[in-house]
């Protein structure tokens, strides 16, 4: 089938930019001496992350367990778990996973989730490594400190079960920050005698100045595979690294400067990324997708000098494709504008 005879809305990935994108990075991280961990979020296909591990990468990043089990089956066995788990429910899931793996490594930013860990660990009879998350300028998860950081490691050494591997973090922002929170970390940390053999760093835009820190031991990026507006707005990619795509059909003009597609909220979805629009439209760049409801993208084109007709397909490159991806069951894998491969999207909607 010819890419042109998908039906609308269809996401369509071209190989071709995938596989640039896989051997750029992948040569990147290499010539940083720093190991690639891809974030699978991203894809959440089994198919693509095989295409990564043979570039070189070393293991996968998984941001729930539901992803790691659907990888496990996949027969990925070095996975690691970016998210604190908590409750019994999980652990007890955490546990069978630890047993299925070569290696498996959670990450916690507290102590409740190190005495959760350590509780799972004695009842299976299995042992967890973890890493500590840092907060280095994201805001989100992380201590706070380097003093934090070891203060939770010694803690969590004391536990039963629990396995010390370093930290993580997922930078935002002030490379110098990071780079000032993570020497003082090998400091404090040396000084207790206590080893750090995994410093883990991530994000796509961060791939260039993985360089600047020299300490780092390996790094999770994920939209890298594909690449969004996010990227091209951030100067690490341009349209032409953009693989995904999103076929739509305008289905209505009701004025001469607004058509609106079959691309809402279902499909877009609400993240904007800091972004103006929910997406850039490549034939028609002057026009902005300025508003969503669930099944329908209402485009002004006020600023464009061309306009599309009733029935047009349009392709969209999304602002973020991580969450266009949680939409939809299946992707198509296009090559020179032939449809080569149906990919599902296995690990959907995995979100506990």
């Amino acid at each position: 089938m010819n890419a042109s005879e998908l039906d609308t809305p269809a996401v369509t990935i071209d190989l071709d930019v995938v596989d640039r994108n896989i051997r750029r990075v992948q040569e990147q991280l290499d010539a940083f001496g720093v190991a690639n961990r891809p974030h699978i979020k991203t894809h959440k296909i089994p198919w693509l992350a095989e295409r990564q591990r043979a570039a070189g990468a070393k293991g996968i990043t998984c941001q729930k367990i539901g992803e790691a089990e659907v990888f496990a089956d996949a027969g990925f066995d070095d996975i690691m778990l970016t998210f604190n788990i908590l409750g019994d429910a999980k652990t007890e899931r955490l546990a069978a996973l630890a047993r299925r793996l070569k290696k498996l490594t959670v990450v916690l930013d507290n102590d409740v989730v190190a005495r959760g860990l350590s509780e799972a660990g004695k009842r299976h009879d299995v042992d967890f490594r973890f890493l500590i998350e840092c907060d280095t300028g994201f805001h989100r998860n992380g201590v706070q400190t380097p003093q934090e950081a070891l203060d939770l490691a010694q803690a969590a050494l004391t536990m039963p079960r629990l396995q010390f591997d370093g930290l993580m973090t997922y930078p935002k922002g002030n490379l110098d920050k990071q780079r000032d929170f993570f020497q003082r970390s090998v400091q404090l940390f040396g000084g207790a005698g206590i080893p750090l053999p995994v410093i883990s760093s991530g994000g796509s835009a961060t791939v260039p100045n993985v360089g600047e820190l020299p300490m780092v031991t390996e790094h999770r990026a994920g939209t890298y595979i594909y690449n969004d507006r996010m990227m091209v707005a951030a100067g690490v990619a341009t349209w032409d690294d953009c693989a995904m795509r999103i076929r739509a059909t305008v289905v209505s003009r009701p004025t001469d400067d607004r058509a609106i597609l079959d691309t809402g909220s279902k499909v877009l979805t609400a993240d904007l990324g800091g972004l103006t629009g929910y997406g850039r439209i490549v034939e028609y760049p002057d026009a902005v997708i300025d508003r969503l409801s669930e099944e329908h993208g209402m485009v002004d084109l006020s600023r464009a000098v061309e306009r599309p007709k009733i029935g047009e397909i349009v392709h969209i490159i999304p602002n973020h494709t991580c969450v266009v991806t949680n939409m939809f069951d299946e992707v198509y894998a296009v090559r020179e504008g032939k449809v080569e491969a149906v990919m599902p999207v296995a690990a959907r909607g995995k979100v506990r």
